[in-house]
Order: C-alpha cells, then structure tokens, then sequence
C-alpha cells in the first residue's frame, strides 16, 4: 500500500546589500521590506470556516500558520503557478502544506505527485510557493463531473430516513464496488477513484472523505504506517453518535478474499467489512498513525459491523455460531460471516470449525434448504480481526 509523498524543494536566495556611508541604514530598510503583496496578506482577515469542509487539521494550527492555509488554498484553487505565503519557516511551510491536503481531498489537482518548489529568504516571515499541477482545465471539468456523478449514485443508494452509520456504510461500499486496488498515473487522488476508477489507499481513503463531508458526517483523513511494512497507509476516522472509529476502505476491498462460484451471486461478497468500525484494539496493532498531527482517539466498538448484526462472540459455543448461520441461510446468503471478540474464542473456534471440520454441519443444513446432494463450500479468515467466512 503506498503513501503520499510530497516532494519539497527548497531554493535559499540571500538577500545581499552593500552598505555604503552614512545613511546607507534606510537603503538596508527599503531592500529588506515585505514586498507589497506580503504585507498585503498579512492584513487580510483569516477566515475560520470555509463552507462545505470541515476542516480537522486547519483547526489544529496556530494563527500565522492558519493564515497560511488559507493563501495555499486560495492559490491552488485559482490554480496559481505561484504566489506569496506569509510563511518563512521550512518545516512551518510543509505542515501547512499537509493540512491543507489532508482536508481538502477535492482539490484533486494537486493530489498526486507532482514536485511543489518553494523559495524561502534568509531571516524573512515569507516565500514563494509553487504548487505543481497534475490536470489540465479540460481533465479538471471533466474529473469533476465523474465526482459529481459518483455522489450522486451513491447517495441514491442511501435508505431513506438512513442514520449516520448507514451513510458511512453506503459510501465505503460504494467506494469499494467500484474501485480497483491499482497503481497508475492517478492513484493518489480522488481523481483514480471515481475517474479511473483505480487508485491506492490514498486515493480510497480520500474518496470516503470527499462522500461523507458531502453527507455532513465527520470524517478525517489519516495517513500513518503498517506494521511490518515499509510502505504507508491511508485510512479514516469517522464520528458517529459522538463517537470515533477507523473506516478502512482499501483493506475492504479483498476481491481475491471471496473466490469461487460464490462471488457470482446477489450478496456484495467483494465487500470485507471488517475495516468498517473494527475494533480499535484490533486495527491499532496493524496501523499508527502519523505523529505530525495529533488524531482523535477512538476507543468505541458499538458500530463494529459485526456488533451491529449480532454476530460477534465473546466465547466459543458451536450452538450459537450453527444458529447464526442457519438464520443467514434462511436469508439466501450464500456467505456467512462471524468473529469473536478475543483471541480464545477464535482459536477454540478455528479447532473446532476448521482442524475438526465441524463446519460441515453447517454445510448440511444448507444442503437441506436448498435441496441439494451435494454442496462445495470454501472458509475464509482474518486472523488479526478474529473473523470467518463461509462460503457455498
């Protein structure tokens, strides 16, 4: 899974002047003045909110710099090749630079990786920034057009009179159905999303963002790194009822998880819902968010996708994990799913289940309500999230 990078070069130019005699102090004043444009954004008023994004990281930044988020924006959204900031210092520069991309996912044009140059003046408060371009006009249009569509359809998918959860749902199955895990020229944006229709978890992580702040619901993009990996992650926090979870969409998208005849049938099988509200015990010992920003916590697991349909297990009872899947058989699912909340109900589980092959109950019962002689089955696991799946 790959991160975004953002490449910065930095040009130092010195600011060199000839003292010469008495009264050389007022030329030393008037060459190291602001330039006009400088002082003029430096008197401009910051605005605190910008409609229609939430805006997590912007809120996370002292004044100077939040002045200096809203020139980038300003400027990348005018599509700029370069302007002032009101910022000087190096690293000052990168993490404003950061917050506005972790906020701002549909600005899609400089989502990718393309260089930003910024040239910085010994002792100076400023710089100039050039953000680099991926799109041209026409590309923009018609990128925004295909995000617009993509709204759309998804929010046609939203049950009527659906709560927050139900939104977050819809938009990471929507996400999931129609993009493809693939490294391309566009896989760091919004853009390889819902134009390409392929992107990295990058991409995935800001499509979620860009669906639920259209649908008011809280969302942040995280970047941060993978347990065991040398490459990083993206993924998302999400508010619900007060609460924080993670919300995983590249790592529900597993289609090569669900083979064989099974994913030819009605139910969204491609979806791996795991990574929708997992639990954070579970989630944290794969991925750590950057320490750049600091992020909400999240400590709740009540809207676990596994929680919320009653099939999660604090212990291990063949009985009661043969009643679920009966009832899901009575529904027509051709696969059945369940986990437990600990590693000892798992592995009891897995003994009995898969070693001793006690699953084959379950696959009788399916035999008989669908009256067949025969029946092929196939399991799946996720150790880590303490999940099964079975499949007919």
């Amino acid at each position: 899974m790959k991160k975004r990078h953002f490449p910065v070069f930095r040009l130092f130019l010195a600011v060199i002047v000839a003292v010469f005699a008495v009264g050389a102090v007022m030329t030393w004043e008037r060459a190291v003045r602001d330039p006009v444009e400088v002082r003029t954004l430096k008197k401009q008023e910051v605005e605190t909110t910008d409609q229609g994004h939430q805006e997590y990281y912007f809120n996370l930044l002292d004044d100077d710099e939040k002045r200096g988020y809203r020139e980038i924006l300003k400027g990348v959204r005018a599509h700029e090749e370069n302007f002032y900031l009101s910022l000087g210092g190096d690293g000052q520069i990168d993490r404003v630079y950061h917050a506005v991309l972790k906020d701002h996912p549909e600005i899609f044009w400089i989502h990718n990786r393309e260089k930003v140059f910024k040239t910085t003046y010994d002792g100076r408060d400023y710089c100039r920034f050039s953000p680099g371009y991926t799109y041209t006009e026409e590309q923009c249009r018609e990128i925004a057009q295909a995000m617009e569509a993509a709204y759309q359809e998804m929010a046609a998918q939203i049950p009527e009179g659906a709560d927050d959860y139900q939104k977050v749902m819809t938009a990471y199955t929507y996400i999931i159905d129609h993009t493809a895990y693939e490294i391309s020229d566009d896989d760091q944006s919004i853009a390889g999303v819902f134009w390409k229709k392929k992107a990295v978890c990058a991409g995935y992580a800001g499509a979620v963002q860009y669906l639920l702040e259209r649908l008011d619901i809280p969302c942040i993009y995280v970047e941060g790194d993978a347990a065991g990996s040398t490459q990083g992650h993206a993924w998302n926090i999400v508010e619900l009822d007060g609460q924080y979870y993670y919300v995983d969409a590249t790592n529900g998208d597993q289609p090569e998880f669900l083979e064989g005849d099974a994913v030819s049938l009605a139910e969204h099988k491609t979806t791996i819902y795991d990574y929708l509200c997992p639990f954070p015990q579970e989630y944290e010992k794969n991925y750590t968010p950057s320490e750049e920003f600091q992020v909400p916590a999240c400590t709740a697991w009540d809207k676990n996708f596994y929680v919320m349909n009653g099939a999660c297990f604090d212990s291990y009872d063949r009985e009661s994990v043969y009643a679920l899947c009966s009832l899901r058989i009575d529904n027509n699912a051709a696969v059945v799913r369940f986990k437990f909340s600990n590693a000892d109900a798992y592995e009891a589980a897995y003994e009995d289940l898969i070693t001793e092959e006690k699953i084959q109950e379950i696959a009788r019962y399916y035999m008989t309500v669908h009256g067949l002689q025969e029946v092929s089955y196939h399991y799946g696991v996720i150790d880590g999230m303490y999940t099964m799946y079975y499949m007919f």
